[in-house]
C-alpha cells in the first residue's frame, strides 16, 4: 500500500517544535526542520523530521519513540560548564584492554550525555608532548571531539570552528595527570596497546 503524502505541521510536540536544535545520541547535534503525519498501512504517525546537515543526513523519527532513542534538548549553559571544566581536569585511563576502553567510549560518546562525552575527550587527549595516538584512539578523540563542539556550538550560538578552539583552550589547561590506583598515567612514554600487552604477560606469568 503506498504512502499517503506527507503533510508538514508547524505544531510543538513534547515539549520539542521545528526549528530547534536538539541532541540524538546516535548522531549529536541535528534541527528539527519540521513536524510532518504519515499514513503507512493505515496506521497514522506523527514523526519529527531532522537534519543533520553536517552529515547529510536526514532522520525521521516516531513521536511516539523520542525517549526511547533519547532524544532531548540542548544542554544548559551550566551544563556546557561544566563539560569544558571536564576536559581540563586529570585523565582518567582504567587499567583494562583497549578493546574494553574503546566499548567503554563508544557506549559514553553514543549516550547524548555530554558531559560522559567530556570525558572522553579528556582521556583521549594527547599534547605534542605526549606519545602519539593509535589509530583507533585518534578516531574515537575526534569523534567525542566533534560531538562535543556541536553541542557546544549550538549553545553558545558560535560556529563549531570557534567551539572546537574553546574546548581545545581548556584542554590545554590540563595539569600533570596524577594516577590512582588500578589507572594509568596517560604521560606515560608506553602506547596503549603495548602498555596492556606487558600487563597481560605479568598476569599470566
Amino acid at each position: 500500500m503506498a504512502n499517503t503524502p506527507l503533510k508538514k505541521t508547524t505544531q510543538s510536540r513534547h515539549g520539542f517544535k521545528s526549528g530547534e536544535y536538539i541532541v540524538y545520541p546516535a548522531h549529536g547535534v541535528g534541527q528539527i526542520t519540521g513536524i510532518e503525519d504519515q499514513e503507512i498501512a493505515g496506521y497514522k504517525l506523527e514523526l519529527f523530521v531532522i537534519s543533520f546537515e553536517k552529515d547529510k543526513m536526514t532522520l525521521r523519527v516516531p513521536v511516539s519513540k523520542i525517549a526511547v532513542v533519547g532524544m532531548r534538548k540542548l544542554s544548559e549553559p551550566t551544563v556546557v560548564k561544566k563539560a569544558l571544566e571536564t576536559v581540563k581536569g586529570r585523565a582518567r585511563v582504567k587499567r583494562t584492554m583497549w578493546s574494553r576502553r574503546a566499548q567503554e567510549y563508544e557506549a559514553k560518546i553514543n549516550s547524548g550525555d555530554l558531559v560522559a562525552i567530556a570525558e572522553v575527550v579528556r582521556d583521549l587527549y594527547r599534547a605534542d608532548t605526549q606519545p602519539e595516538q593509535s589509530y583507533s584512539e585518534r578516531q574515537l578523540y575526534e569523534a567525542a571531539l566533534d560531538r562535543m563542539a556541536r553541542e557546544v556550538a549550538a549553545v553558545d550560538h558560535v560556529s563549531e570552528t570557534e567551539a572546537v578552539r574553546l574546548v581545545e583552550s581548556n584542554l590545554l589547561k590540563n595539569p600533570r595527570r596524577i594516577v590512582k590506583p588500578g589507572e594509568t598515567d596517560v604521560d606515560a612514554d608506553v602506547p596503549a596497546e603495548a602498555e596492556f600487552v606487558e600487563e597481560d604477560r605479568e598476569e599470566a606469568a
